[in-house]
């Protein structure tokens, strides 16, 4: 018997979706669903079309109260931002989103791409903790190997000396390489000249297979340290990944469940196949990337025409992948 998924087939239409009979193992598999990501980068959210937030707030509010009604104990956590910036966490708080999260996250890249260096962690984490009283979570950590592999080594141990202890999630990206023949997820690819190609270089194991010297490295501070992998559509890594994770002695990982991908031709197969992969791991799963017919443009980074439909399909992966216990729909219900 499948261990998450003993459930009827259903479509990628179709939003009432059977809850697996293994709830409890469900549950004990996503720790945690985060609600977009990047969203103050415009590779990620398009705030030409959105330039005060609005939008993507009153979505992400709906989604929020949306995986409430499926499961009010699972926690949500804002898409981490990158650059880390207070206005843009305040703008979050005034427009009530915060009010609707269990935690917030950041990401950094000081070694690469961030404009302050890799020992001004501690105070990049206190100026978002001055804005809100939310757990902050680093949910995108990383150094490339782009000038020399020694420099990710350097960079595995120093992270893990200042955020060790300071946050209660640090995901480490990333596992793999991202392989040459993919794009990476900018806007300007190419065009950005070395900023692009670091992308190229951010994991621990190198395209061919082979692992680089910050592997054995990042072993040292596991299960502290956790990973964030995105695995693509299909993606031929899965279970390499797992292998790989288990062997690193991690415990708990996030990656992604892509909006837009949902209307691909087996989209919920490769859904299920993919968080029974990783059913061993304490999971954040992440919802983002608009469909390019579902957008005001055509393009991942828009906004949605419809909020609601979002918030269906962020529900609808909870109800897949970690309905509640009937016992806290109860209680939920008692307290409304």
């Amino acid at each position: 018997m499948n261990a998450v998924l003993a459930r009827e087939k259903t479509t990628s239409r179709n939003t009432q979706a059977i809850a697996p009979r293994h709830i409890k193992e469900a549950i004990a598999m996503i720790e945690a669903v985060m609600l977009w990501n990047e969203p103050n980068n415009k590779s990620h959210w398009d705030f030409q079309i959105d330039p005060e937030w609005q939008q993507f707030a009153e979505m992400i509010n709906c989604a929020a109260d949306a995986i409430a009604q499926v499961n009010p104990r699972l926690p949500k956590v804002l898409g981490g931002i990158s650059p880390i910036d207070p206005g843009f966490m305040t703008n979050m708080k005034n427009r009530g989103v915060l009010d609707h999260l269990d935690a917030v996250a950041v990401h950094g890249f000081p070694l690469d791409w961030n404009h302050w260096q890799i020992n001004d962690w501690p105070e990049k984490l206190k100026e978002i903790q001055a804005v809100t009283d939310l757990p902050l979570w680093v949910s995108e950590v990383g150094v490339s190997t782009f000038g020399a592999e020694e420099v990710q080594v350097f960079g595995v141990e120093r992270t893990a000396e200042l955020l060790r202890g300071r946050v209660p999630r640090i995901h480490w990206y990333s596992l793999f390489d991202l392989p040459r023949a993919w794009p990476a997820t900018t806007r300007h690819r190419e065009a950005e000249g070395s900023s692009y190609y670091r992308h190229f270089y951010m994991g621990l194991v190198r395209e061919d297979g082979s692992e680089k010297p910050a592997y054995e490295t990042f072993a040292q501070y596991t299960p502290d340290m956790g990973l964030c992998q995105w695995f693509h559509f299909q993606d031929h890594r899965l279970d390499e990944g797992v292998r790989r994770m288990k062997e690193l002695g991690v415990t708990y990982l996030r990656t992604g469940l892509s909006w837009a991908d949902y209307y691909r031709e087996g989209a919920l197969d490769w859904f299920d196949q993919q968080m029974e992969a990783l059913s061993d791991f304490n999971v954040t799963v992440t919802f983002c990337f608009t469909p390019e017919h579902r957008g005001v443009e055509p393009h991942y980074t828009s906004p949605p025409q419809v909020k609601e439909e979002f918030a269906e399909f962020c529900a609808e992966m909870v109800q897949r992948y970690a309905p509640a216990p009937s016992s806290a729909l109860t209680t939920s219900a008692a307290a409304v």
